[in-house]
């Protein structure tokens, strides 16, 4: 079970080795969404996004012994190379599973940190056969990318860092946008949060036709989405929320929230523009909700989770919305 401790825990093992993320905000910005967004810049941690931060946590609560033989991980891109860059500072080995439609830039990103990548076709294969298999063969100790106390205790550092940096601007009730997947970062926030800021609420957003957790939230029961692809927002296609994150979520958590592709796209557009930061989809979707959705009050907070983008996606986005 993740809770204060071990997230204030993670936090003291990441210090001097994660960045602390700026929370942003842009004039321009606020007058075309309509109401104040003070945005949780992610996308300049290191590798790119928050996945840095679980990543540490989990390689550096292992046992020595344990953590020598190496790790193995599952993701799209994104986890990975936060777990090929914790594994190469600790002087580890990592071999990393991925899908063979993961963004090129990705892909080449994690093997540039060091790891062995193993590519696989979701549609045919099983990924958890495949990774089942290696771990057997290799000793190898598996991080999963949000159902795991450490990794969840990890991205909860970024929810301390909210509480200190919204406190400091006097903002003390406000909802806080999470892009959203299987919920390991939205969890960890919203425990942080908690104790810290009572005031800032967890609100998950997820692409438009990929909202398990939302409807999850609203069922209360786990539900799956009906496809493992579709979106733009690969970084966040999750089949169904975690079973470690979907209780912390379901007492936490507000409504959650969804964006379209396109909207997604205009706030890539809309972060580079006002904020000259470089997001992702999936990374940007809670921004997209911010900027798009009626019913939020004036003032929120997002998280940019993440700025892993490839440049055709990117000059799409700058294209389609240049304003």
């Amino acid at each position: 079970m993740t809770t204060l401790a071990l997230i204030e825990a993670a936090a003291s093992r990441l210090h001097g080795h994660a960045r602390v993320t700026p929370l942003l905000n842009a004039p321009l910005l606020d007058a075309a969404a309509g109401r104040r967004i003070f945005v949780k810049a992610e996308c300049l941690q290191l590798t790119g996004s928050f996945k840095f931060r679980g990543g540490w946590s989990a390689i550096s609560a292992l046992p020595p012994a344990t953590r020598a033989k190496g790790v193995m991980a599952y993701s799209s891109g994104n986890h990975a190379q936060g777990i090929a860059l914790a594994a190469k500072r600790h002087g580890i080995p990592a071999v990393i599973l991925m899908p063979a439609d993961a963004p090129q830039v990705k892909i080449a990103n994690t093997r540039a940190y060091g790891a062995e990548v193993i590519l696989y076709d979701r549609a045919t294969e099983d990924r958890d056969a495949i990774g089942d298999r290696l771990t057997a063969e290799r000793g190898l100790t598996l991080i999963k990318p949000f159902d795991d106390p450490h990794v969840i205790a990890g991205q909860g550092t970024t929810g301390l860092e909210i509480a200190e940096q919204a406190a400091a601007l006097g903002i003390h009730d406000a909802p806080v946008l999470a892009c959203c997947g299987g919920g390991g970062l939205s969890a960890g926030i919203a425990l942080a949060l908690e104790a810290r800021a009572p005031g800032l609420q967890v609100r998950t957003a997820e692409p438009a036709d990929f909202d398990d957790v939302a409807r999850s939230l609203a069922t209360g029961s786990i539900q799956r989405n009906a496809a493992p692809t579709g979106s733009i927002c690969d970084a966040i296609l999750t089949p169904q929320p975690g079973a470690l994150t979907f209780p912390i979520l379901q007492r936490l958590a507000g409504p959650g929230l969804t964006a379209t592709d396109d909207e997604a796209l205009c706030a890539m557009s809309l972060a580079f523009t006002h904020l000259r930061i470089v997001l992702e989809p999936g990374g940007a979707i809670a921004l997209a909700a911010a900027i798009h959705r009626d019913d939020l009050p004036d003032t929120v907070i997002v998280t940019a989770s993440g700025g892993n983008v490839d440049p055709e996606t990117f000059r799409t986005a700058l294209d389609r919305f240049p304003d």
